[in-house]
């Protein structure tokens, strides 16, 4: 009764958790659209950091409560999940994506630094105060380069956001915080009956359900047929992951990375993300590639059983 009761609360906060987010996210970028912001800037700020929201509330709650080494699981797994799920599934979906824009000229290169100084960063199992610093200047660099190299030319159109959306803008946020409160709990609990260790469920449970806005997204976008904002949405999720949910939550304890993590999954994180730079090479990314991430997706699951076992 305990497993189910528990299994309950983690599912419904969960749940609470994604949907305060999308409210969040729609408020948010409505209200920043009517203070005059360029409809690009929300997009790569607000809208940007909102799908990274469910990863850093759950890392912030998990810190403060005692459990910080969720956070490199929830980092980890969620980027992991994006490149080999949330890109796999949606190119076997369409067969094939074709890039409009040359990825290449800034976003894969922000994509591979942000991997390889998460590397650096977790390589001795700890993130102290001035790694966490590096990461956000990471994430402020990747913000002004991208605003310089991608300027708006749409006209700002000045509206009166409506009060609904400040109020949501509030539930969304108390919202946001409380079910990731919850979630941590529920997992705490469910690890002590089933003797899993918190990190086993972060990297599974938790990065595939916070993942789950970047799924949705991805997926309309590509039955859309706008397939390269399923591939943005990726590239732009897993940069926001690196910098500021493993970043941020440092400011409130002492994160610890477990060994595994370092010697196995953040490997995998990083190959994941060279190989989705390679496909995207030749701005064509085709279903048999996206075969081999489902592939890689499977490889990771597998590890996640073998180690829990």
């Amino acid at each position: 009764m305990d497993v189910l009761l528990y299994l309950g609360i983690f599912i419904a906060s969960l749940a609470v958790l994604l949907k305060a987010s999308d409210w969040f996210i729609n408020s948010a970028e409505e209200i920043g659209l009517s203070f005059g912001i360029p409809p690009f800037l929300v997009g790569i700020t607000i809208v940007a950091f909102g799908t990274s929201l469910p990863e850093l509330a759950t890392s912030i709650a998990a810190v403060f409560g005692g459990e910080s080494e969720i956070v490199s699981g929830n980092v980890i797994g969620s980027n992991i999940t994006n490149i080999a799920l949330v890109l796999g599934l949606v190119v076997v979906l369409v067969k094939e994506i074709n890039l409009e824009n040359n990825i290449w000229h800034i976003d894969m290169p922000h994509l591979w630094g942000s991997a390889f100084l998460l590397w650096f960063v977790m390589r001795d199992q700890q993130v102290d105060f001035l790694e966490s610093i590096l990461l956000l200047v990471g994430l402020v660099i990747f913000l002004i380069y991208s605003v310089k190299s991608n300027p708006s030319d749409e006209g700002t159109v000045k509206y009166r956001a409506a009060p609904r959306s400040y109020l949501l803008l509030v539930l969304g946020g108390a919202l946001v915080w409380l079910g990731a409160d919850y979630t941590i709990f529920a997992i705490q609990k469910l690890s002590v009956i089933a003797g899993i260790e918190p990190k086993i469920i972060a990297l599974s449970a938790i990065s595939l359900g916070t993942s789950l806005p970047e799924i949705i997204v991805s997926l309309n976008a590509a039955r859309r047929g706008k397939t390269s904002i399923a591939v943005g949405n990726v590239i732009g999720s897993n940069i926001f992951n690196t910098y500021a949910v493993m970043g941020i939550p440092s400011f409130f304890g002492n994160l610890e990375i477990p060994l595994d993590i370092i010697q196995f999954h953040l490997p995998l994180m990083v190959v994941m993300t060279i190989l989705f730079g390679v496909m995207s090479n030749n701005k064509n990314i085709n279903r048999w590639e996206g075969a081999l991430l489902l592939l890689f997706y499977a490889l990771f699951l597998g590890q996640l059983f073998k180690t829990a076992l």
